[in-house]
């Protein structure tokens, strides 16, 4: 009998045992992403929500997402910090919000071949994600947030006829917004209208740069340029003082204040990437992936900024989305 009891208690041991290892196993299933935002602020927030939304409906919870975002004082350094984090600890796949962040990613995944997504990166053969849009090359490829600017231009002139100089103030080290700038000024030259621009290199200089640009020019057009995003308050100020209207590059800076905007839905290009993600997951080469784009624009007006100036909205933007300012 005592023999028999013991041959039961090795078959129950060797019972958990295996399902101890079973779960293990299950476990081993669930894969680790790792997002690396360059800083908070409306535009990447919405990125970061349509990533979330894509990968958990195509996983559910076999998927572990840890976010990660910079500080406004400090997020290149703490993006690199991130992306090593993720690569130290072996993470299948680091997904990166905005170009600084994508680039310190692609610095930290490339020596473990670990891939990385990005998000929200205008021009990524300029900092050397891809080799070329159509096929990246290397284990790494993503989302493109390129604006339409011969349809921003053709807003701005809608309402505001008499337009000359446009005032755009940019991050001289975001290679986003010089690629950018490039792209309105060609498209403001068939108008005859002037574009000038006006760097910064950090949050401090933006008042000072802001006010003295305002004072030169008939209205100031915003890119996704995160450091100007994140002081749009600031840059709004200058602008009302100099009584002159900004237009935004997305419709959360119209939201925020901002007249109007030709815009892209960033939470529709985070599901996009999102996408890319869970194919590349689920072995899929992302050096064969082209780079995608949302090739539909909104207009999108503020109805309380468009009172303020005076402007009446043309007939040509009567189907554009029509918004009011935050509270």
């Amino acid at each position: 009998m005592k023999k028999l009891i013991s041959i039961i208690l090795i078959a129950l041991v060797s019972v958990f045992a295996f399902a101890s290892c079973s779960d293990t196993d299950t476990d081993s299933d669930v894969y680790k992403v790792g997002v690396v935002q360059y800083i908070s602020h409306p535009s990447l927030d919405n990125c970061y929500a349509g990533v979330e939304q894509a990968l958990t409906a195509r996983f559910g919870d076999k998927v572990e997402i840890t976010r990660q975002i910079g500080s406004d004082s400090s997020a290149d350094s703490d993006c690199s910090t991130y992306a090593s984090q993720y690569a130290a600890q072996n993470y299948d796949m680091i997904v990166a919000i905005a170009t600084p962040a994508a680039s310190s990613a692609f610095a930290a995944a490339e020596a473990k071949d670990i891939p990385v997504v990005f998000c929200a990166v205008s021009d990524p053969m300029s900092v050397g994600l891809v080799e070329s849009m159509e096929k990246p090359g290397y284990n790494c490829s993503g989302t493109s947030d390129v604006l339409d600017m011969a349809a921003q231009i053709k807003l701005i002139t809608s309402l505001q006829p008499d337009v000359k100089k446009i005032g755009v103030l940019y991050t001289s080290s975001e290679a986003n917004s010089i690629a950018q700038l490039a792209l309105l000024e060609a498209a403001a030259q068939p108008y005859g209208i002037e574009i000038v621009p006006q760097s910064i290199q950090n949050d401090a200089d933006i008042p000072a740069a802001a006010t003295a640009l305002c004072a030169k020019v008939d209205c100031l057009n915003n890119f996704t340029d995160n450091k100007v995003v994140n002081n749009l308050t600031v840059v709004l100020e200058a602008a009302n003082e100099a009584n002159i209207p900004v237009y935004g590059s997305e419709v959360e800076q119209v939201k925020n204040g901002c007249l109007a905007s030709v815009s892209i839905d960033y939470v529709a290009l985070g599901k996009v990437t999102g996408d890319m993600a869970a194919d590349a997951l689920e072995g899929a080469k992302l050096a064969d992936m082209a780079v995608k784009t949302i090739s539909d624009a909104t207009p999108v007006v503020n109805s309380e900024v468009l009172a303020a100036f005076g402007i009446e909205l043309p007939a040509s933007y009567a189907n554009a989305e029509i918004v009011t300012t935050n509270k």
